[in-house]
């Protein structure tokens, strides 16, 4: 188990085969990759770097050994592509003219970021920004208290809502929380619903977990929040339709605060531009960031409604680029492009070639204990058998490697789900190509 467990979540990156692929690299690779070790403080999840970096373009990333690799992790911030030129430009334009904007000043571009983003969803009609998703949740755990007069957060074991002391505590991932000591006071940790079936069933299984939800409001008596994921990134875990359905009821019921983390999900990657859209439902706050800065500024939000506008004595989001020109430049750029060029319809037609692919592989290997998906983000499990669903990441780790040696790169989440999040911007030609690479090192290392 610990040797699972220390390959959870991120790129495997502490055994054997990590050491070899680093030794396969050409020398000037491997001298690089050795300074970046000798200038950087080590940490888990980024330690050993996997590689050089010399371009990124559209779904592409070009290394310094030579490769072109398509990237179907991205950090999730790369959903319009990689040094996209309409980003580019809105980016550079605004760096010539407004490149800081001071605190106690607005400006145009983020005025007009914040109501194209406002006028999303009914509802969600106020904003501020942030320089980071972390922050962004930071900024909704605060407004939650501010809000209802309660400090106590219902949150999911295995989430994360960032790296920042609130945001870990919160958050459920070891590696985040081991050896800190004494964390946020008042949270408490529900466990995840697991989904192995298709969104939209009413699963009656999944009412297991929002029983548990309730019996902590009910027994706590004074919850102010509860932050989740809609949509589970790292391992692909989808709730049922009527879960979230339920949970909005029960937060009502109990005057709770719902905040829905997007951070990863948001901005298309499912198909919609907000997942909670698939659910019928709106939060009382959501965030988002990582695309929103089209991959190439920091960039996040909090959304939330005229209810929680009360916050006028309170510093809840005091950033030194809290209305960054720049970051808001980029956003609209990217808020353009998902539009001119329907990014959102062709999400779901490309989701769907996955989808079909990606389910035949499953009746073909059957060590691919589960696919799950929605839009372009989907989640295969690796397993010595379909029974036990024991996790099969020597497997997994074997079938990274292979696949970004031939051209396709991904994360390992848990030590066997692979992960899949390609530029929304991929062809469909693309898109084949990366399975091919996939399901070519299926053959080789799975049955």
């Amino acid at each position: 188990m610990n040797q699972i467990m220390n390959k959870a979540e991120g790129d495997i990156n502490c055994t054997s085969a990590r050491t070899e692929w680093l030794e396969s690299l050409p020398e000037k690779t491997i001298k690089k990759i050795k300074e970046d070790a000798d200038s950087f403080l080590h940490q888990a999840l980024s330690t050993p770097c996997m590689e050089v970096l010399e371009e990124c373009d559209g779904p592409y990333i070009m290394t310094s050994s030579g490769r072109k690799i398509l990237d179907f992790h991205g950090n999730n911030i790369h959903q319009v592509g990689y040094r996209n030129k309409q980003v580019i430009d809105a980016v550079i334009a605004m760096l010539t003219k407004l490149p800081f904007s001071p605190r106690r000043y607005t400006n145009q571009a983020a005025i007009e970021l914040a109501q194209r983003l406002t006028t999303k969803v009914p509802g969600l009609n106020s904003v501020l920004f942030a320089p980071g998703g972390s922050e962004a949740n930071s900024m909704a755990l605060k407004l939650a208290r501010i809000a209802t007069g309660k400090f106590k957060v219902v949150s999911m074991w295995g989430a994360f809502h960032g790296a920042g002391l609130d945001t870990i505590s919160v958050g459920g991932e070891a590696s985040f929380r081991k050896n800190i000591g004494p964390l946020l006071s008042g949270t408490e940790h529900v466990p995840q619903p697991d989904s192995y079936r298709s969104f939209w069933e009413n699963d009656k299984e999944q009412d297991i977990y929002v029983a548990y939800v309730r019996q902590v409001f009910e027994c706590e008596g004074d919850v102010g929040a509860f932050i989740a994921e809609t949509i589970r990134n790292t391992d692909v875990q989808i709730p049922t339709l009527n879960f979230w359905q339920k949970i909005r009821a029960l937060c009502d019921e109990f005057g709770v605060v719902l905040i829905l983390d997007e951070i990863p999900i948001a901005i298309g990657r499912t198909g919609r531009f907000f997942a909670f859209e698939h659910y019928g439902i709106v939060p009382d706050i959501v965030t988002i960031g990582k695309g929103l800065g089209g991959g190439v500024f920091p960039m996040a939000a909090l959304l939330t409604n005229d209810k929680f506008n009360i916050a006028a004595e309170h510093s809840v989001g005091h950033f030194t680029h809290e209305k960054s020109p720049l970051g808001s430049a980029a956003g609209l750029a990217v808020l353009d492009i998902i539009e001119e060029q329907h990014l959102l319809q062709r999400t779901q037609q490309l989701g769907e070639l996955m989808k079909k692919r990606l389910l035949e592989m499953k009746d073909r290997f059957e060590m691919i204990g589960d696919v799950r998906g929605i839009g372009l983000l989907w989640g295969i499990d690796l397993v010595t058998d379909r029974i036990t669903k024991n996790r099969a990441a020597d497997e997994a780790e074997k079938v990274l490697y292979d696949c970004i040696k031939n051209g396709l790169s991904f994360k390992v989440s848990l030590g066997n789900v692979i992960n899949l999040c390609p530029a929304l911007i991929i062809s469909e030609p693309e898109l084949n190509r990366a399975l091919d690479i996939l399901e070519n090192a299926f053959r080789k290392f799975i049955h």
